[in-house]
């Protein structure tokens, strides 16, 4: 079962940082603009060692190494007194408005690979450089942005001790509400990582990192005979429960299908039919996806902005996950070659289309945290972003030395 623990932690010295000036979104959903903005709001913030650019020169990963120990040194960041759990809690609304939380705790989970049953991927990954991860651990040999478990022990979120005033809160730029607890208890700390490691955990966002995490822990062994701090990982675990979980869907974008009329081309397949329209303000303002949960359907939104809805019948994809990302991977290759990219939020299919970005945007309906549990349990992956975990862990909460 995997191995989770305490760890000491750097943290920003609370006196002289505010957590909404330091802390920063993951770095793959940054522009270089967003980056400029949370630099612009404190020379300390965490993107500049989590997110380093050419800008910082070509030993730019040293050069964040450089800047992280400089912080500490001189008191901007301090290492905890002794290991320590962090209890985190993210409370947003979701696609439809309603009040939402996610509490989860901040620790370090011992590595394992997939095929040792301990810690399991649930959907498969697209290719991705790995080198800029790799070689940030290189350089500053630290965990700085944590990845996401999800954990299939019952009862782990009341173990998590929040009945008292939070260590920090703050709101960030998208509403969302960030509160952490620092849990310093040993009986507490026992009974959390006792939990964690009773049952196996479920990689929900960070496969990349995780696998770069795997990377460099070789690359220890192989250098100084054991990995040490690099046999872990920093990771925020969280109970899988409908409670804690909101599981937003990530829609395609389709190119090289402009000849296509593509509702009708994925209506004719067998086993589907189109069942209704949507207009584009439904679709703009995310009222499209009551329609598609009610009728059990995806959205093929066009160039107008408009949806039509279709049907993709499970029985005609007998040997498919019952989800929507499955069979609509398989229709799109009966209808003919094209290219997928992946967008979150209907607004943000929809103006692709709009803007001619995108030939075509389909909508998918949102997978259920009991098809993310039984996938955990069955061993087979999702197809490639089928999920896509709201709201998302700040970078600098804490940061984890690995030597």
């Amino acid at each position: 079962m995997p191995a989770f623990s305490a760890f000491r932690s750097l943290r920003y010295d609370p006196a002289r940082f505010a957590p909404e000036d330091v802390t920063a979104p993951p770095y793959d959903v940054l522009s270089g603009d967003d980056r400029a903005a949370l630099v612009a709001k404190n020379p300390h913030n965490a993107v500049l060692i989590d997110l380093p650019t050419e800008e910082d020169g070509e030993d730019r990963y040293a050069e964040a190494g450089r800047r992280l120990q400089a912080w500490t040194d001189e008191g901007a960041l301090a290492l905890d007194a002794a290991p320590e759990l962090t209890a985190y809690r993210m409370t947003t609304t979701d696609d439809l408005g309603q009040p939402v939380a996610t509490l989860g705790v901040l620790g370090a989970l011992t590595l394992s690979r997939p095929d040792e049953g301990e810690i399991l991927p649930h959907e498969h990954t697209t290719k991705k450089a790995k080198s800029d991860r790799l070689d940030l651990l290189r350089g500053t040999r630290a965990n700085l942005s944590a990845i996401w478990g999800l954990s299939l022990a019952r009862g782990l979120s009341d173990l998590l001790d929040i009945d008292r005033p939070p260590f920090q809160s703050w709101t960030d730029e998208d509403g969302t509400l960030h509160e952490t607890w620092r849990i310093t208890d040993a009986d507490q700390l026992a009974a959390i990582t006792e939990a964690i490691g009773s049952q196996p955990l479920v990689i929900a966002d960070g496969h990349h990192r995780y696998e770069t995490s795997l990377a460099y822990r070789d690359e220890r062994r192989a250098a100084d005979g054991t990995g040490g701090e690099a046999d872990a990982t920093l990771c925020y675990v969280v109970e899988l429960s409908d409670e804690q979980l909101t599981v937003r869907p990530i829609h395609r974008l389709v190119a090289g299908l402009a000849h296509l009329d593509l509702p009708d081309a994925l209506a004719a397949l067998p086993g589907s039919a189109r069942v209704g329209t949507a207009t584009a303000d439904e679709v703009a303002d995310g009222r499209v996806l009551l329609r598609m949960d009610e009728l059990g359907a995806i959205a093929v939104v066009g160039r107008d902005g408009d949806a039509v809805l279709v049907t993709l019948d499970p029985a005609a994809y007998p040997d498919l996950d019952d989800l929507d990302s499955a069979r609509l991977a398989a229709a799109l290759a009966l209808v003919g070659p094209h290219e997928l990219t992946y967008q979150h939020g209907t607004d943000r299919a929809q103006a692709a289309v709009v803007s001619g970005d995108a030939d075509w945007a389909v909508l998918i309906r949102p997978v259920t945290v009991a098809a993310i549990e039984d996938n955990a349990h069955s061993g087979k992956r999702m197809p490639p972003k089928s999920t896509f975990f709201y709201p998302k862990p700040r970078t600098g909460i804490v940061f984890r030395r690995l030597g």
